[in-house]
């Protein structure tokens, strides 16, 4: 099978699948995100839909989405946030995009007594689009899985997974079957490139939902900010890289955004992208720093810990520069927080 199905199958196989059966996010899970690090992730984000928000006119309906919520921490934050203005919280439509039963009771469980009570859909295709949009998608894109295909001596091959006589997954090179365009960038022999159609597809349904209704999605991932060759793929379990095929439906597994491919379907399907900024200049446009000083303030205590919270979502050692923000918007009038130049 190809990568890309592998992938799906051991993320979303209903039966033994990761997401499907056995999430497992935070310190004592298998991997963190941003929002698991600091409550000032979600907060911020929080602010940045307020302000959309008042930018679009401050509309009397407006559907705030989030994508692959997660436990939920990132709304719940964001929409403490947003009790700073009471008319925001009054206009909201809470939806939420969440193919995990696990991690949709999860949410559930956090937002139960929250200013705002969501609803679920399937899929971004059943968002209304009667009235404006936001949304948030934070670390979605990776998880959305790509094909991959190899430069040889001969040509072009593609990577799939296979069995061996003795039952074991392994990797291995194959014609390739169809849906392959040569790269417009060169590839050395060798090399791996990696090609999304759920993403892509992700990108067209987003930027069709966008350009319908108005708003803006904020879209936060790690991944490239260009077209480039590269074997992203990796397995994580109990914070520690493992090999993807050796525990199929125990780790988590994932794949870099690729950002060019998801704003060029946004593009084609009628809505505006910004470019690509890095999570740190991105969450410092929108005062993460001041933030982190006023909560110092209140708990002088805790002031190591904020700062190494601080340190975790903008150094570009870490988070800072590997994490990217990208956004797509209509009208193309509407001036994006964060992304201003």
């Amino acid at each position: 099978m190809t990568v890309a199905d592998y992938v799906t199958r051991c993320l979303h196989d209903p039966q033994d699948g990761y997401y499907a059966t056995r999430p497992a996010l935070g310190e004592g899970g298998d991997f963190i995100t941003a929002p698991l690090i600091s409550q000032m992730f979600g907060e911020l984000l929080g602010l940045w839909v307020i302000e959309v928000w008042q930018r679009l006119g401050a509309p009397e309906r407006v559907r705030l989405v989030e994508v692959g919520p997660g436990d939920g921490t990132l709304i719940s934050d964001a929409l403490r946030a947003a009790r700073l203005v009471p008319d925001f919280l009054q206009a909201v439509d809470l939806i939420l995009i969440e193919p995990s039963a696990p991690l949709r009771a999860e949410q559930a469980r956090r937002l139960a007594d929250s200013d705002v009570h969501p609803r679920w859909v399937r899929d971004l295709t059943r968002v209304e689009t009667d009235a404006p949009v936001i949304l948030i998608a934070n670390e979605v894109l990776d998880c959305l899985p790509a094909r991959q295909f190899v430069k040889t001596e001969g040509g072009w091959t593609e990577r799939r997974v296979g069995v061996t006589d003795d039952n074991d997954l392994i990797f291995g090179l194959t014609a390739i079957s169809g849906g392959f365009q040569r790269p417009a960038f060169d590839v050395e022999p060798g090399q791996v490139i990696e090609v999304s159609e759920q993403q892509a597809a992700f990108g067209r349904d987003l930027g069709a939902l966008i350009h319908a209704a108005s708003g803006a999605a904020l879209l936060i991932d790690y991944g490239r900010a260009r077209p480039e060759a590269g074997d992203t793929l990796q397995a994580l379990r109990r914070h520690q890289k493992v090999d993807p095929l050796t525990t199929p439906g125990e780790a988590d597994l994932t794949q870099w955004a690729d950002f060019p491919l998801v704003l060029e379907a946004a593009l084609r399907s009628g809505a505006d992208v910004t470019g690509c900024v890095g999570q740190g200049d991105f969450l410092k446009r929108l005062g993460i720093e001041a933030r982190a000083q006023r909560l110092i303030q209140s708990r002088p205590d805790a002031a190591p810990v904020i700062g190494r919270q601080l340190d975790r979502l903008t150094a570009p050692d870490q988070m800072g520069d590997l994490f990217k923000a990208a956004a797509i918007f209509s009208p193309r009038s509407l001036a994006l927080p964060g992304f201003e130049t």
